[in-house]
This record gives structure tokens, C-alpha cells and sequence, in this order.
């Protein structure tokens, strides 16, 4: 005898499924552009934060190394971070002597500054007759150049002697404390500091001037000149917003003419 058993209700093949609204489909790609926007603006930030970022050349400080207007990719991912456990699973290295530095300057209002490394932690430092001694040893610097058209004092010797430090042209705070870190008539650098200067040594500001780097100030070592263009210090002298407007507009406005084409992605050393 038969029984009443219930069938599943099959789906019939001739009724079409009902196709999403074109409202539906815009909400959709509205959100998938939405979530790519996001996730490129984070890896643009972690990018920047913590493995490279773009800086400019604004002086001559360390000509003909870099010149003014070159725009440099800075690693960030480079030096020996804080002592944290993971650091030894990073491919971090130690600060040397001849890297090029980008940092913090240490006073003002923290501007960027770009100078070479001549002396570490523990050295004792002195130039005479415009030749770089560390630990009574001379340094051979290759890099350096000497401008015989400026006079420069502390580019002949350093460090100046004591009670000259202000008509040297030393910052105030720094002559201050210079004589807390001269042995024999030489520098000696702190532990976690850096004795830095420009290749350029008749027209740099550095540390003979203003004194040592603090490791914690170090942001990163540039690695490429990605741009260059033609420019002098006076076009970066404005710092203001609209002084950045107007330089940005003047270098799009001349971009091929004013680019320097032979120095693009050429590598910092």
C-alpha cells in the first residue's frame, strides 16, 4: 500500500534567478574600491613609517655628493633598532663611519638634516690643517670636498681653542657643553652619539658647529636619488605652506627642462 511521502519542491530551470539591482552592484563596487583604498593608504603609511621615505636636498652642505634639489628614497629599515628581542631577526646593522645619515636636527624645531658620519661612539676626534684624525689615526675621505673661495676655521682645525668657541660660530648651547668631551685637544664622542659632517666642509653646518647626533634622532641612510632637479638654496629657503605651493608649481612648471636626467636613480655611497 502506497504512502503519502513528502517531495522536496525542485527548483523549475525556466524561472530566472532575480539578477542583482544595478543599485546593489554600485554599492558593491562602491565598497571593493572603498576597501583597496584602505588598504594602499596602510601600506603607504607602514611604508613610510618604518621602511622608506622621500626627503629633498635644500644645501650645499654635502656637495658634490648630493646637490641641492636632489630628492632621495631614505631606508628606514637599515640600523640596529632599540634593543628590542626581535631585533635580531630584522636585518639591521650598526651606524658606520662614512654612512650617510638622515636625523633630527637637535635643536630648533627638529628640521631634517643629511650629513656623513665621521666619528662613533668612544672616538677621539681632531682636525688639523684641514685633515680628519680619529684616535691620532689620519682618515683618509675621499668624498670631501674643500671650497678655496670660503674661509672656513673649523675646517682648517678643530676643536678651537678654549675661550674661542662663541667667535667661532659655535651654537651657544654646544659651546657650552663642548668642554665636557675635549681630551688633549681632541673630541671625544659620547656612547649613543655621533660626530657627523658635510662633504662639503667650507659650507656645512654640522657637528663642529652644533655638536653630536643622538642615535634615538637617526631616521634612516638614503639609498637613491630617485629625481633631481636644478634648484638653489634660495628656492628652499621659504618653508611656509605657500612657499611649498609655489616651489612645487615652478618645478612642475620647467619638469623637463630643469630635471637633471643623469643623476635619476643613481645610488647614494
Amino acid at each position: 500500500m502506497a504512502t503519502n511521502a513528502s517531495v522536496p519542491e525542485s527548483i523549475d530551470a525556466s524561472e530566472p534567478i532575480a539578477a542583482p539591482t544595478v543599485r546593489q552592484a554600485q554599492r558593491g563596487t562602491l565598497v571593493d574600491f572603498l576597501e583597496s583604498l584602505l588598504v594602499t593608504i596602510l601600506l603607504v603609511l607602514f611604508a613610510t613609517t618604518f621602511v622608506v621615505q622621500a626627503f629633498k636636498i635644500p644645501s650645499q652642505s654635502m656637495e658634490p655628493t648630493l646637490l641641492v634639489g636632489d630628492h632621495l628614497l631614505v631606508n628606514k629599515f637599515i640600523f640596529e633598532g632599540d634593543g628590542a628581542w626581535y631585533d635580531k631577526l630584522l636585518p639591521y646593522r650598526p651606524v658606520r663611519r662614512g654612512d650617510i645619515i638622515v636625523f633630527r636636527f637637535p635643536y630648533d624645531d627638529h628640521l631634517h638634516y643629511v650629513k656623513r658620519v665621521v666619528g662613533l661612539p668612544g672616538e677621539r676626534i681632531r682636525i688639523i690643517d684641514r685633515q680628519l684624525y680619529i684616535n691620532d689615526s689620519l682618515v683618509a675621505e675621499p668624498y670631501v670636498y674643500h671650497d678655496p673661495s670660503v674661509y672656513d676655521p673649523l675646517s682648517d682645525n678643530f676643536p678651537p681653542p678654549p675661550g674661542h668657541f662663541i667667535a667661532m660660530g659655535l651654537r651657544p648651547e654646544w659651546a657650552s657643553q663642548i668642554r665636557n668631551y675635549l681630551r688633549d685637544g681632541e673630541v671625544q664622542v659620547p656612547p649613543d652619539h655621533y660626530f657627523v659632517m658635510g662633504d662639503n666642509r667650507e659650507s656645512s653646518l654640522d657637528s663642529r658647529y652644533w655638536g653630536f647626533v643622538d642615535r634615538r634622532a637617526i631616521i634612516g641612510r638614503p639609498i637613491l636619488i630617485y629625481w633631481s632637479v636644478r634648484a638653489s638654496a634660495d628656492d628652499y629657503a621659504d618653508r611656509s605652506l605657500l612657499g611649498s605651493f609655489r616651489g612645487i608649481a615652478g618645478t612642475l612648471l620647467h619638469l623637463p627642462s630643469e630635471t637633471r636626467w643623469n643623476r635619476m636613480l643613481r645610488g647614494v655611497h
